[in-house]
């Protein structure tokens, strides 16, 4: 097959433009196809065609969960973290008509970790010559900016990390936008990392009273009711 030969898209069947391909590992993919993969989605030329077309109709079921989204706190700047508290979910956007961009909805119990991490900028400052040249100070000097980054760490099938930049532009250390987004970053990661904790939690507590123990009342071989207590005598089970 030459280079300029007709692609057709492997999952939708139509013919892929110039410049429009995307590689699969067993196939083409067509740009519209691939628009509405998942944003956090990064191994696409290891997948296979049958690996894509479950993703999308992963992300078409979805919408049902966007649509069923509601928002009960928002965190972060242009790219906001917006939390379901009441169903226990949460997704990450940076657009305003979130609905329309599809979100991928994540579940409280899916998140394994968050991290926040801040990257130093280094930039030279160089000495302007009267000839129009630049030339580096003796000692060299340097100024410095900062990058914010957010990194969830999650339990999902076709991404285990959700990774974005928190800050819209480097920002310099000493103003007061670096404490303003070093307390954004603290909030979203305090608050997935209470989630979890909590999830895990509300299953421990849920395996637990479904264990079977003896009840030091009555004797009884059961497990405690809805109260904790036995459902023979009534009396509160350990």
């Amino acid at each position: 097959m030459g280079l300029f030969d007709k692609k057709y898209c492997s999952v939708c069947g139509e013919k892929i433009g110039f410049l429009g391909n995307r590689k699969l590992e067993d196939g083409n993919l067509c740009k519209e196809c691939a628009k509405k993969l998942s944003p956090f989605f990064s191994e696409r030329r290891q997948s296979t065609i049958e690996d894509i077309k479950k993703q999308l109709a992963y992300r078409e079921d979805n919408k049902s969960a966007v649509a069923a989204f509601h928002v009960t706190r928002t965190m972060g700047g242009s790219t906001k973290v917006l939390l379901d508290e009441d169903n226990g979910k949460f997704l990450v956007c940076t657009e305003r008509k979130w609905q329309e961009a599809n979100p991928d909805v994540i579940d409280f119990s899916q998140v394994t970790g968050c991290d926040v991490d801040v990257s130093e900028n280094r930039h030279e400052i160089m000495n302007q010559k009267s000839d129009g040249t630049e030339e580096s100070f003796n000692p060299p000097r340097f100024e410095f900016d900062y990058d914010f980054y957010i990194t969830i760490h999650v339990n999902a099938p076709y991404f285990d990390e959700i990774r974005f930049r928190l800050n819209d532009s480097s920002i310099d250390r000493m103003g007061g936008e670096y404490q303003e987004t070093q307390r954004k970053a603290d909030e979203i990661k305090e608050e997935l990392t209470k989630v979890r904790q909590m999830v895990r939690q509300e299953a421990k507590d849920a395996k637990d009273a479904n264990t079977v123990t003896t009840c030091s009342h009555c004797g009884a071989n059961t497990t405690p009711d809805e109260k904790g207590c036995c459902p023979y005598c009534g009396a509160p089970m350990k």
